[in-house]
This record gives C-alpha cells, structure tokens and sequence, in this order.
C-alpha cells in the first residue's frame, strides 16, 4: 500500500513539473534541431534531384554537335565535384565541410548557366522538345532549391538563437551543451557575378558522314538546315 502510494506521488510530481518543463524551453533545443535537420534533409533532396537531371541535358546538348565543349566539360565535372562531397547533419556546424560543399554546388550552379546561355545561340536546341522539357525540369528545380535553401537558413536561424538566448542558453551550456550553431548559406562569389560566355566558334568541325550517322554542327544564329 506505501509502494502503491510512493508511485502515485512520483506521477503526481511528474505531471505537474512537465508543463513547467516545457515552459521553460528544456526542450526547444532538440525541437528545433529537428526542424533544422528535416530542412536541410529538404536541400539535399532538390541538389540530387538537379545532379540527376545533368547527365540527360549534357547528352541532349551533345548531341546537337554544338562547338562549346569546353562549356559541356566543364558542367560534367562540376557536377562530378558536387556529388562526391556528402554532407549529413551532423557536419551541420562545421565551416569548412559546409564551405566546401557550397561551393561545390555553386560551381555547378556556374557552369549550367554559361551553358544554357550558351545553347541560346543554337536555334536547333530551342526547337528540341527534350532539351526544352529539361530545360525546364531543371529550371523547376533551381526554384525549389532557392526555396529550400531559404526555408533551411530560417530554420538554423531559430535553433542558433536559441542556443544564446534566454530561458534555453542554460539548457544548451547543460542538458544539451553538445549542441553547436549549424552553418548557414550564404551567397557565393559565382551568385555576384553574371556568366560570361565565349563562344568558340573557331573550333571544328565534328566529323560528318560517319558510320554512327553523326550531324555536322550549326553555326550559331542559323537556321536548322542552312
């Protein structure tokens, strides 16, 4: 009958300490850490999502024998670049790792518009129903990593307030003082800059005639056939 009573009284306490727990912010920190963790899961998904859309636009340009194949190189090891640095959640709060896979990103970002700038001066591609579907695709999708980029930066905004803030900076110097400030985006030095493009029209030719039925090239601002 004590032991029953005892038990009582320890649920009693507990139920009346937990709204007083919660009011204090003991649990805002991992709260939003999640939120941080979940949005940033959200990035990753959209920037795998573009890497997957790369190979399709590099074949479909290719193979519209444009001369620019320096710029076609150029977006194939970017991306190359951008998808050998994995990043998880918990390099969050590590500068250099979260720099370096920035900018990782940010050279593809680079690379893809100088060659969609490019593909402008080539009336065939803009005729090309693929190219335009992936044009498109791809262009969808820069929306969204904007988006969650800027849903992901709101989200460690909060959490790393939180950390220096009071009631939840005693918890972060005690119960979770593990907790470190998670890294932001930022805009990068190619995000300044408009991407310059030289077209290399003194490159030659590809081979007609061949046994695979390969197109000879077009120059610039012609049209398909001319």
């Amino acid at each position: 009958m004590v032991g029953a009573h005892k038990r009582l009284t320890v649920i009693v306490a507990i139920a009346a300490l937990a709204p007083l727990t919660a009011a204090c912010g003991v649990n805002t920190i991992p709260e939003q850490q999640e939120r941080a963790e979940a949005a940033w899961a959200d990035v990753q998904s959209q920037y795998q999502r573009r890497a997957d859309l790369v190979p399709n636009l590099v074949a479909t340009v290719q193979a519209s024998a444009i001369q620019e194949r320096a710029t076609l190189t150029e977006v194939t090891e970017a991306r190359a670049r951008a998808t050998s640095i994995n990043l998880d959640a918990s390099d969050l709060s590590n500068p250099q790792a979260f720099q370096q896979y920035q900018a990782a990103q940010g050279q593809l970002s680079s690379a893809l518009s100088r060659l969609l700038v490019t593909v402008e001066a080539y009336p065939q591609l803009q005729a090309n129903q693929n190219f335009l579907a992936l044009q498109s695709q791809l262009e969808g999708t820069e929306n969204r990593i904007q988006i969650a980029r800027r849903d992901y930066n709101e989200a460690v905004r909060q959490y790393n307030t939180t950390l220096r803030v009071f009631p939840t900076v005693i918890w972060a110097n005690t119960l979770h003082s593990g907790s470190e400030p998670m890294q932001l985006f930022t805009a990068t030095a190619e995000a300044q800059t408009a991407p310059t493009v030289s077209f290399n029209l003194e490159a030659p030719p590809a081979a007609t005639g061949t046994p695979g039925g390969g197109q000879p090239p077009v120059t610039p601002g012609a049209a398909p056939g001319a």
